[in-house]
């Protein structure tokens, strides 16, 4: 797995741009409000930070730095009035596009791992997400909620 986990930060690396681009795209045809609201601007200096995490945590084999960040950025987007879709998709599309480049760019004898290693990550950081909005969710009050 160490070849592998190389190959997929060297492409990490080298695909930045391509993956930011396309998962930019992708969720410009998401429709979702928060995200519309905020802008390009803002939906790439967002999605390009958990890219920057995933390659982190791949880098790095550390999953704390992600995992403190979602937590933080979670707490914020929940009180900012994102629902939990939204933010999920940013993650799916975020996976979706790295995907697509590990099955372009890594020999079939090293998609496995690597798939896995990106599943893993970000479905860690999704993992957290869900957590940390279930939590603030069960912390309002049900007429807050109704809202």
């Amino acid at each position: 797995m160490e070849t592998n986990a190389m190959d997929l930060n060297e492409l990490l690396s080298k695909c930045s741009d391509t993956i930011l681009t396309e998962s930019l795209e992708l969720m410009s045809r998401a429709n979702l409000k928060h995200y519309e609201y905020g802008g390009a601007e803002q939906t790439r200096k967002k999605i390009s930070k958990l890219l920057e995490l995933t390659h982190q945590s791949v880098e790095e084999k550390n999953l704390i730095p992600m995992i403190n960040y979602i937590e933080k950025m979670a707490k914020q987007r929940f009180l900012s009035g994102f629902e939990l879709q939204e933010v999920q998709t940013a993650f799916n599309v975020l996976e979706e596009c790295i995907w697509k480049q590990i099955l372009r760019a890594i020999p079939p004898s090293g998609q496995g791992d690597a798939l896995a290693l990106i599943s893993s990550v970000l479905g860690s950081g999704k993992d957290t997400l869900a957590r940390t909005y279930v939590s603030l969710a069960s912390e309002k009050p049900a007429e807050m909620l109704e809202n």
